[in-house]
């Protein structure tokens, strides 16, 4: 939605090994350890890995930061006690043989919060005063301006690469903007790739004006010359953004790669 220099936001987790008012009860009173510097470090590497891969198992996460089962047992031990993650279990499906449900590790809302959502009230603030004195669809128009400058400064990278890639292209590019984003073929019948944002600076704001979403849906669908879906959204709750993206030999393309231009890529179902 808007560039990251534009809301001042940074990715780096705030405060990651601090204790938040979600403290365990059981260690009211007790002093806290002191945490050196290093472990920050490797703490705050923990939870970025759970906002951007996660829901994700314990090995998962000791593998990509390299840690023993151990450590990054302690890691985590600590960042539940902070309420910076939770504990989810494998859905049926996803479970190969029999035994005990895989324990998955996600990121809560005070975690996501941890990483820096500058000027959320005063966004929500201007957006609420456009909407009382020019009505929604002044609202909509500036999400689709705002999100115009991101589409000019990422179509020339998507247009150079071939249609297969622009995905990953796009989901590279959104990264560099601090939406932790990733692409993957999707699960869905019907085929395609789905685009995953695993961190939205405006989550809050979009959850009151979700045209900033829709305008940020469009604009992925003129980008990737295909028609595209969202499926799921933090600003309504989810635990990540979720786009499809439809397999472009089911669209019909003319011209010289006039998609990137064409309104009717830009249609979507929310």
């Amino acid at each position: 939605m808007y560039r990251r220099k534009e809301l001042g936001h940074t990715d780096v987790v705030k405060n990651v090994s601090q204790p938040t008012t979600q403290t365990n009860p059981r260690a009211a009173g007790a002093s806290a350890p002191a945490v050196s510097h290093s472990e920050r470090d490797t703490r705050a590497r923990v939870a970025r890995l759970v906002l951007e891969q996660g829901p994700i198992t314990a090995s998962g996460l000791g593998q990509r930061v390299g840690l023993t089962p151990a450590a990054i047992r302690r890691h985590l031990d600590a960042l539940l006690a902070e309420g910076m993650i939770e504990v989810r279990r494998a859905r049926p499906h996803a479970q190969r043989g029999r035994g005990r449900p895989a324990k998955l590790f996600a990121i809560t809302d005070a975690g996501r919060n941890a990483f820096v959502h500058a000027y959320d009230d005063l966004a929500t603030s201007a957006l609420r005063f456009v909407a009382e004195t020019s009505g929604k669809q002044a609202v909509a128009e500036f999400a689709r301006r705002q999100i115009a400058d991101l589409e000019r400064r990422l179509r020339p990278a998507l247009h150079a690469v071939p249609p297969h890639q622009r995905v990953r292209v796009l989901a590279e590019a959104l990264s560099g903007d601090g939406y932790a984003a990733s692409a993957s073929n999707a699960p869905r019948p019907g085929g395609g790739e789905q685009l995953c944002q695993h961190h939205c600076p405006v989550a809050h704001v979009a959850a009151e004006f979700p045209q900033l979403c829709e305008a940020e849906t469009e604009a992925f669908g003129r980008l990737l010359g295909t028609p595209v879906q969202r499926l799921a959204t933090i600003a309504h709750g989810d635990g990540v953004c979720t786009t499809h993206v439809s397999p472009r030999d089911l669209t019909e393309v003319t011209g010289d790669d006039q998609t990137f231009d064409n309104e009717e890529s830009g249609r979507t179902s929310l």
